[in-house]
């Protein structure tokens, strides 16, 4: 330090020689110029400390510029801890490795990021750090966010100040997993049944396993260091040398079948896997050799090769159709007596069995059977099927079989269906004959019975078929007496309302008029005071009126005397006037040239169905029609209120029949035509249809008749 301070006041006072001498102020004084001189040097001194400092930041600067990358960018997380754990300081890497902002992280625990069962042990680890200056290592797990764990490991050392700790955090989840996946592959080379040797390339044996052991004999100690050979029969020790030579080749060497010696001298089967133990660049270390002991195989193999000969010969010689699949549902044998059930599939050893019966039957058919293969297949339930008749889709012909199925377990393990059967088509066939023939013989047996028994019925039949028919002739003949005895009743019904309606018009109107008059000369003649006869005269008036309406229900006068409309149009005027009804009626002036009797029955009619229409129908609006149609004169009416079931009221089981029988009989009285349409929401038509011209009705038909023949 001295000695730059010399240098440095050296270089000061060459700058100010080499500077123009500056004039003072005091001439000549000694002491203020050397003052000044020295003030000048000094100045120059500062000047270059000041350049010397600016060039020392600029290279510290550089230089902390380049240690923040090498602590930002290292490979391992730096981390500055408290004694309590807390963060001061953390590099790039260390954020990186925990998935934290570095502002976030600053000021947390570092015990927090770590698993909760290892937090305890992280505070005795750091209570060791800051008990002395030693290096203390550990390994943690440390949580991420959203992110798989870390296996870390954490070396720490205390501080000078000793309140801080510096700990560098190094990622070794790759090595642990790694050492993890090792060990498990020594324990699962270590556990294994099989000999699994390792061996250099010059067959010089590196590592034995218990398997090994377990398979020749031999321990570890005996094996390691020693040539392969020593395992080998003299006879195949070639065989291993070119062996030894593909691998080294860079050749495949694959699985293959030989035989070793054991440590007590004695051959054995196995089975010998070869692969090549590589390094990290690909380059051939050794070979490791897979060896399995396969003598109970080969045995069990020698088995069942004599046990499937047998069973072969025994399905050959099978008087029944035997055939058998595997799982895979492929047909594996087939016996020579199933043979001609498969005679149109070729080829059939080897071939999908579901595919095969969708050949043989129908796709239902074919479904079901192979459902039920596959659930013995896979249940190992047995299946015995009912007699199976079906149509052939190969060859069209209807063929019967009794078949059954059962699921057995080779010694490999693996399973088959085998499935056995009778062709019955033969049998089936003369069954079939034999019981058409014994139906023949029945049938012949009951047909000369049943021609005896029709026989019988037919005589019997013809008399039964007579007396029905003098049945139905009496039935005829008693129908049409009733019909013209109703005929005849209505005709002297309305006779007798005629009549008595005359009477009532003509006789007992004429008396209650009479008495009515005699009573005004008797007020008049006797002095008696009107106002005191007046009631008895109005009761008179009144009685009058009445006799001349009930006359007029029995048998208006009009209708003989005016006619039907006329007498129709004053009936229904009178209706509204009484029930609230309006009617719209219509008529043609040419129905006055029915006679009296026909325009009878249409009055009574209309009047009946007006009635009805009233009573039962609630209609607001009803038409009455009266004009010519074809085949005489047609009387309709019609109405807006409620339908009726026309068939239930026209029976005779119904007792409130609303008249309909005695309209349909006055008017087919006179051979007319009586219909009535009823259905909801259109109201209710009557329509009667009586023929122009002078018709005889068949009750007078049956009068005249009667008179004649006396």
């Amino acid at each position: 330090m001295k000695a730059a301070t010399l240098d440095l006041r050296r270089r000061a006072e060459r700058q100010m020689r080499e500077q123009p001498a500056k004039t003072l102020t005091v001439a000549d004084h000694a002491d203020a110029q050397r003052t000044l001189q020295e003030l000048q040097i000094h100045q120059i001194e500062l000047e270059l400390q000041n350049e010397e400092l600016k060039l020392t930041k600029a290279e510290v600067d550089e230089g902390l510029e380049k240690f923040t990358e090498l602590y930002d960018f290292a490979p391992v997380g730096y981390f500055t801890l408290t004694n309590d754990g807390t963060i001061q300081q953390v590099n790039l890497t260390g954020t990186t490795m925990v998935g934290m902002q570095r502002s976030t992280l600053l000021g947390q625990r570092f015990g927090m990021l770590l698993e909760s069962r290892e937090r305890r042990s992280f505070s005795d680890f750091l209570a060791r750090v800051f008990a002395d200056d030693a290096r203390q290592s550990g390994d943690f797990v440390l949580q991420r966010h959203d992110q798989p764990a870390l296996i870390v490991n954490v070396a720490a050392r205390r501080r000078i100040n000793e309140q801080e700790c510096h700990a560098v955090v190094m990622d070794i989840t790759v090595r642990k997993e790694a050492e993890l996946a090792s060990a498990r592959l020594a324990a699962i080379i270590e556990s294994s049944d099989d000999a699994i040797i390792g061996k250099n390339l010059d067959s010089i044996i590196t590592s034995w396993n218990m398997g090994a052991t377990k398979i020749f004999g031999y321990s570890s100690k005996e094996m390691v260091g020693t040539s392969i050979m020593r395992l080998i029969p003299p006879e195949r020790q070639k065989e291993e040398k070119l062996n030894l030579e593909k691998i080294k080749g860079g050749d495949f060497v694959q699985h293959f079948e030989a035989q070793r010696l054991m440590k007590s001298g004695k051959l054995i089967d196995v089975s010998v896997t070869v692969s090549p133990i590589k390094d990290s660049r690909g380059e051939i270390l050794g070979v490791s050799k897979t060896v399995r002991d396969i003598s109970k195989r080969k045995q069990v193999e020698d088995i069942l090769r004599r046990n499937e000969a047998l069973f072969a010969a025994l399905l050959n010689q099978a008087p029944f159709g035997v055939y058998v699949i595997d799982e895979q549902m492929r047909i594996v044998q087939v016996n020579p007596k199933a043979m001609p059930s498969f005679n149109n599939i070729e080829p059939l050893i080897g071939r999908n069995f579901a595919e095969v019966t969708h050949i043989l039957w129908p796709k239902r058919v074919a479904d079901a059977v192979e459902k039920r293969f596959r659930h013995t297949l896979k249940t190992g339930e047995p299946y015995q099927s009912p007699e199976f008749v079906q149509r052939r889709n190969d060859t069209r012909v209807t063929e019967a079989y009794e078949w059954q199925i059962q699921r057995v377990t080779l010694p490999s393990g693996d399973h088959r269906v085998v499935c056995f059967f009778n062709d019955i088509t033969e049998r089936k066939r003369a069954e079939e004959a034999q019981r058409r023939v014994e139906v023949l013989a029945a049938s012949n047996a009951k047909l000369k019975q049943e021609i005896i028994r029709r026989e019988a019925m037919e005589a019997a039949l013809k008399m039964s078929e007579q007396h029905a028919q003098d049945l139905l002739n009496q039935s005829r003949l008693l129908q049409k007496k009733l019909r013209e005895s109703s005929h005849q009743n209505l005709l002297a019904l309305e006779d007798q309302r005629k009549e008595i309606s005359h009477e009532l018009h003509d006789k007992i109107s004429q008396v209650l008029i009479g008495i009515n008059v005699r009573l005004a000369v008797f007020t008049r003649t006797a002095g008696v005071d009107e106002r005191a006869m007046a009631p008895v005269r109005e009761l008179v008036e009144k009685s009058v009126k009445i006799v001349h309406d009930y006359a007029r229900e029995l048998r208006p006068a009009m209708l003989d005397q005016l006619g039907l409309i006329p007498t129709l149009r004053t009936y229904i005027e009178e209706i509204p006037k009484r029930k609230g009804h309006k009617i719209d009626f219509t008529a043609s002036p040419r129905v006055e040239t029915l006679d009296n009797d026909k325009r009878t029955v249409l009055y009574r009619v209309a009047q009946e169905a007006l009635v009805n229409v009233g009573k039962h129908a609630k209609a607001k609006n009803v038409r009455v029609s009266l004009r010519l149609a074809r085949g005489g004169v047609c009387l309709e009416i019609t109405d807006d209120g409620k339908a009726f079931d026309v068939e239930l009221l026209s029976s005779p089981k119904w007792s409130q029949r609303l008249g309909l029988t005695g309209m349909r009989e006055r008017v087919e009285m006179v051979n007319g035509v009586f219909s009535i349409v009823s259905a909801s929401g259109k109201g209710t038509t009557i329509r009667a249809v009586i023929p122009v011209g002078k018709t005889v009705s068949r009750a007078k038909r049956g009068k005249k008749g009667k008179v004649a023949k006396k």
